[in-house]
């Protein structure tokens, strides 16, 4: 019997796949937490859209240098040492953050993780993508990402809480642990070399990656990264900020407002993934995913127009209260819509990149023009929107996200129909 059979708790009592889930886990909690003590620390310093951007595209810059060259590195080498070196920056990237006193303090912490988000990120999608079987893959990958969005929503309660009640220093103790425990999980429990199969004068070298840009579908898939990146990282960096400057919310109301998107994402994703590999198809998921994603990124200025209208309610968790009025209200629904084309939409899209990858032997090279795709987006939306919201209004920034994600839409759509990747749900005979 498959391992998926039993559905995404079945899949954790495989002791390899619990291993690399716990790298996800620790990495999510991380950056999902790491987010609120972004949006205080653009409170504290008093910075404007434009600076805030710089937030995400510092992070995000590191990794458009380092993509290509470790996705061939972790082609060829020992995918477990990249985990265990991650998980080390990572620890690296707390101490930072609690020593940080300016903004370009923040800016420079902002780039040691993301290198260590990009060593965990790839990797781990590569490895739990060579292990999982072929037919079972966007099961495998949907529940992999599951507990990334599982530990994310963690990340913004508790890591939200530990913020508002004990402040940095106690909240990093706290994330270092984590990655520790980790980094024992990697070191117990998953094999040595999971990944390096691949030739290494071939793997994720040029020719390799010239192979794979001519078929259309990653073409396709690669313009729809870039201008999903470009919308949904200014909503991702400029969410909590707004919540947090424009409203005064607390870390801990911040946190609540954030899980919205996070218990979406991990109620729905592993479903997703295994509906997708019973009914194949993957590209009309990715599709409705990103429109569903832009849908909610349209409804979060609305926040500013519901405050005030209704009364505020007061709820308290652990000893701690919150204020909650419309405007949390709005904001947590909006980002709920946004998880919920995530699920649609991430499962599908990286079993495709998978499968593209695997006619070529290079999975972390097809994995890495994913990411490549989404750092270029990365580097460019955030100061991008962030420049828009100083010249103009919350709105337009937020709407300008929106439409960016809707137009890498219909360019996916006309071009994935030129050349579809193998749908691997109908049988040959079919």
């Amino acid at each position: 019997m498959s391992e998926t059979a039993g559905g995404s708790l079945a899949l954790l009592r495989n002791r390899e796949f619990l291993a690399l889930s716990s790298t996800a886990f620790a990495r999510s909690q991380a950056y999902s937490t790491i987010l609120i003590a972004l949006a205080l620390y653009a409170d504290v310093f008093g910075t404007t859209g434009t600076v805030e951007g710089l937030f995400g595209t510092a992070f995000a810059l590191v990794q458009l240098a380092i993509v290509l060259p470790l996705g061939r590195a972790i082609d060829t080498g020992n995918a477990k040492r990249y985990l265990l070196a991650g998980l080390a920056i990572n620890v690296c990237v707390f101490v930072g953050f609690s020593l940080v006193g300016d903004v370009l303090g923040v800016i420079a912490v902002r780039i040691v993780q993301g290198f260590g988000a990009s060593l965990l990120w790839i990797t781990g999608s590569t490895v739990v993508g060579e292990l999982s079987p072929d037919t079972e893959r966007g099961g495998w990958l949907g529940t992999y990402n599951q507990v990334g969005a599982f530990s994310s929503l963690a990340g913004d309660i508790v890591g939200g809480l530990l913020l508002f009640v004990y402040g940095f220093t106690v909240t990093y103790a706290v994330l270092s642990a984590v990655t520790l425990i980790a980094g024992l999980a990697v070191l117990a429990f998953l094999r040595d070399a999971p990944g390096g199969r691949a030739d290494s004068e071939a793997a994720t070298g040029i020719e390799t990656l010239r192979a794979l840009l001519g078929r259309t579908a990653i073409r396709a898939l690669v313009v729809f990264r870039f201008g999903l990146s470009f919308g949904k990282m200014a909503v991702i960096i400029f969410l909590p900020i707004y919540a947090r400057t424009e409203f005064g919310m607390n870390p801990f109301l911040v946190g609540g407002i954030l899980a919205g998107g996070k218990l979406t994402k991990t109620a729905f994703q592993g479903i997703v993934g295994r509906y997708t590999d019973r009914v194949g198809h993957r590209q009309y998921f990715v599709a409705a995913g990103a429109l569903v994603y832009a849908l909610g990124t349209t409804l979060i200025p609305l926040a500013g127009y519901a405050e005030g209208s209704l009364p505020p309610i007061s709820v308290g968790a652990a000893g701690a209260s919150a204020t909650v009025g419309p405007a949390a209200v709005v904001l947590f629904a909006a980002f709920a819509v946004c998880g919920v084309g995530d699920s649609l939409r991430l499962p599908a899209s990286m079993a495709l990149f998978v499968e593209e990858g695997e006619g070529f032997d290079a999975v972390a090279g097809s994995l890495s023009l994913r990411s490549m795709a989404w750092k270029v987006g990365q580097v460019a939306g955030p100061v991008s929107v962030g420049a828009i919201w100083d010249a103009t209004s919350v709105l337009t920034a937020f709407l300008t996200a929106a439409g960016f994600i809707a137009l890498a839409t219909g360019v996916f759509v006309s071009l994935y129909s030129v050349d579809p990747a193998p749908d691997v749900a109908v049988a040959p005979g079919d």
